[in-house]
């Protein structure tokens, strides 16, 4: 996942995959999920982000894995 923010006009992306978005649903004013033909969510887009939530908790953050969620199979 890679986050951008644009402070010129206060927009956040979440950015979850490297695949092309084909489509958009519009969950509120603002708040954009963009999706793949097959309805993959790729993205997620806030407009006026800092007065729907506080950029410092989305700018930082901390990792968690649950042990089965980084297990390899050996090839």
């Amino acid at each position: 996942m890679k986050v951008y923010y644009d402070d010129e006009v206060d927009a956040l992306y979440l950015k979850l995959s490297d695949e092309t978005p084909e489509g958009v649903i519009e969950i509120d004013e603002g708040i954009n999920i963009d999706t793949t033909s097959d309805n993959r969510i790729v993205g997620i887009e806030i407009l006026n982000a800092s007065k729907r939530m506080d950029l410092k908790t989305v700018l930082s953050y901390s990792v968690e894995f649950e042990k089965e969620l980084i297990t390899q199979e050996a090839a």
